[in-house]
């Protein structure tokens, strides 16, 4: 389905600026953007695959991943097409890749009825880069709310503040995909993108706008592992954020231009761990691991196990109703009260 876009401004000789990513690409007259889903016709934006849902299926929170956001809900994970990066790494590359917008469509109503048909607590926009369908993103976002479901992105964080401003309110967590550690020779070669400023950027306009944030960081051997680079990104944080944001350092698997690369060694992670824990994070993950003990969550005081899981389930809960370490009584900082509906392994995809 086409619909006219919020985020641009109308240029000369009726060219377009786009404004939801921080591509801000200047868009000739009927002619597409980076993402390809974002087109100039005849002087107008429109978003031409709103609703076109190329990827549906329930997911536990974890699996995006959230690790301190409603921990034990599930979610309806949906995608459309294409992305404004252009990593040769993409592990979705059969929909960031693909440009026949030629998928079903659902619309915002639909979509939410799905979820709570389902049952779920709420819905992740996943599986490609949510910002490049926004306008749609929000609509489905605000008849969610109504029917008391929450929304969150999955996101390389490449997002506008104009974008950021457009989802407060109606997106109730973040999880920033960094990838490489943010190192920019790492982002200009395998991802396309000059730096990582405007996902900093965009981390401080999150943080600002109340809303919920996490962040996962891609470690790829040999190309984007650099300890420095993972050393200066935690110490940022730390500096920028504070000690309790959550980040979880990703096991690499070879996909799509990628494939003669090893995955990441279980060492090389435990490295980034361990400088994270040092430059003060007080909430580090290792993730794509099934079974590694940073898989769970850890009081930073008395540091025992108050969430215990294993992959994307939680196996043991050990706060009390107000999130407190039942060993210290430390708080913990969680969005939201354990959900305690893990028995869905049973569900299907939906598409």
């Amino acid at each position: 389905m086409i619909k006219k876009a919020i985020l641009w401004k109308k240029l000369e000789d009726n060219k377009v600026i786009c404004n939801a990513c921080a591509r801000r690409c200047h868009i000739p007259n009927n002619s597409n953007g980076f993402c390809f889903v974002r087109k100039n016709i005849n002087g107008e934006l429109f978003l031409i695959n709103y609703g076109n849902i190329s990827a549906m299926q329930i997911d536990p929170i974890e699996k995006k991943p959230f690790n301190h956001f409603m921990p034990g809900s599930w979610v309806l994970g949906v995608g459309t097409d294409s992305c404004n990066f252009g990593c040769r790494f993409c592990q979705n590359h059969a929909i960031s890749k693909y440009k026949d917008i030629n998928q079903d469509y659902i619309s915002p109503k639909e979509l939410v009825k799905i979820a709570v048909d389902n049952k779920l607590n709420g819905i992740a926009f996943t599986y490609n880069e949510p910002t490049i369908f926004i306008e749609y993103a929000i609509d489905v976002a605000k008849i969610a709310h109504e029917n008391g479901l929450f929304t969150v992105f999955v996101s390389n964080g490449y997002m506008t503040p104009e974008a950021v401003e457009m989802i407060k309110g109606n997106i109730d967590a973040v999880v920033i995909d960094f990838k490489g550690n943010g190192d920019k020779k790492f982002s200009n070669k395998y991802e396309t993108v000059l730096s990582d400023e405007p996902i900093r950027e965009t981390i401080l306009n999150i943080i600002k706008a109340g809303i919920h944030l996490e962040i996962t960081d891609l470690i790829i051997p040999y190309v984007g592992d650099s300890l420095e680079a993972g050393d200066n990104l935690t110490k940022w944080l730390v500096k920028n954020v504070g000690t309790d944001i959550p980040i979880q350092f990703t096991r690499f698997h070879p996909d799509y231009k990628m494939l003669d690369y090893p995955e990441t060694s279980y060492g090389d992670l435990l490295k980034h761990y361990e400088i994270a824990k040092k430059n003060g994070m007080k909430f580090v993950y290792i993730g794509n691991v099934p079974g590694n003990t940073y898989e769970n969550t850890y009081c930073p005081k008395c540091n025992k196990r108050v969430i215990e899981r294993t992959g994307f389930f939680i196996t043991k809960w050990n706060l009390d109703n107000d999130n407190r370490c039942i060993y210290c009584k430390s708080k913990i900082p969680l969005y939201g009260n354990y959900i305690k509906n893990n028995d869905r392994s049973h569900i299907e995809a939906l598409i």
